[in-house]
């Protein structure tokens, strides 16, 4: 059966809504849990012990805990800590950038959805690196990743990012910073007055995307609840979920009672709409990555 899996927080919280949010996460129906900071190093209101003590509470509540790296490395201490985190002798790390998949070469690990994997070359080439599972980039389609799926090597599973705010892109210079008219360097950790992130409109007043500090997102979460069959029968392991700020237990639940057969995507959808105005899927459709559509819905 396929598995859920719970992303990486994306967004900078304060230290006791993330542990408050994560003892939620310890009786809710998701098989993995991905932990760590993937944006920014310079977010510390949890330390690596942190991170690792919070791993070992959800592997005792019956999760399999990855640790997650940060998606662009531009510093000698950011690789230090990411060669410390690789040998916590507990758990297998998530590699975002060519930096970490050096680093974890040669020991199993999960090739993330940062590393431009978009063929069965590259596949085969992280297998042999040590990969035991790669998570689709988000901007490819069903038809590229019917294709790359089964081509994959034997022993390497297939993880799709199914619900939330899709991560588009990551810039040297903070977005976030910028727009409070500050440098990088003095940020004052502004993204911690956003939890989910800061709209950003285009002139016509329409909300185009999501400024997260150095990272681009999509304004609106992906929502691929309606093709959950499709996944089930191509055969993809692990559907993954990233969280929000609000609404994320209710998405898990919805999408565990797909999985498990007991409410319909069309259903499931009903329950999700109020908790969020929008979504997007135009990516998975082949489509612009920004639009909607219905289709596969069952009733």
């Amino acid at each position: 059966m396929m598995k859920l899996s719970l992303g990486p927080i994306q967004y900078y919280w304060p230290r006791e809504r993330v542990m408050d949010f994560y003892r939620e996460v310890e009786r809710a129906p998701v098989d993995i849990v991905y932990l760590g900071e993937t944006v920014c190093s310079k977010r510390r209101e949890l330390r690596p012990a942190d991170w690792l003590e919070l791993g070992d509470r959800l592997a005792a509540a019956g999760k399999t805990v990855i640790l997650s790296t940060l998606a662009l490395m531009e510093a000698e201490s950011e690789r230090l800590a990411l060669e410390s985190l690789a040998r916590n002798g507990r758990f297998l790390l998530e590699a975002n950038d060519a930096t970490a998949l050096g680093v974890c070469a040669g020991a199993p690990f999960v090739a993330g959805p940062h590393i431009n994997t978009y063929n069965a070359a590259t596949l085969a080439e992280l297998a042999d690196l040590g990969a035991v599972r790669w998570v689709m980039p988000v901007e490819l389609s069903r038809q590229v990743l019917s294709a790359m799926h089964a081509a994959r090597p034997a022993g390497l599973e297939t993880e799709v990012l199914a619900f939330g705010r899709l991560p588009l892109a990551f810039s040297a210079r903070c977005f976030t910073a910028r727009a409070r008219n500050v440098p990088k360097d003095a940020c004052e950790l502004a993204c911690i007055d956003y939890p989910g992130g800061l709209p950003m409109a285009t002139q016509d007043g329409e909300t185009f995307l999501t400024i997260n500090g150095i990272q681009l997102q999509s304004a609106d979460p992906a929502n691929l609840i309606g093709s959950l069959p499709e996944l089930m029968d191509m055969g993809v392991e692990v559907a993954r979920i990233s969280p929000e700020p609000e609404g994320t237990l209710e998405v898990i639940q919805a999408f565990r009672d797909c999985i498990d057969g007991t409410r319909s995507s069309a259903q499931a959808l009903e329950r999700l709409q109020p908790l969020f105005p929008r979504f997007c899927n135009g990516y998975w459709l082949g489509d612009a990555g920004m639009r909607w559509h219905e289709e596969g819905l069952s009733a």
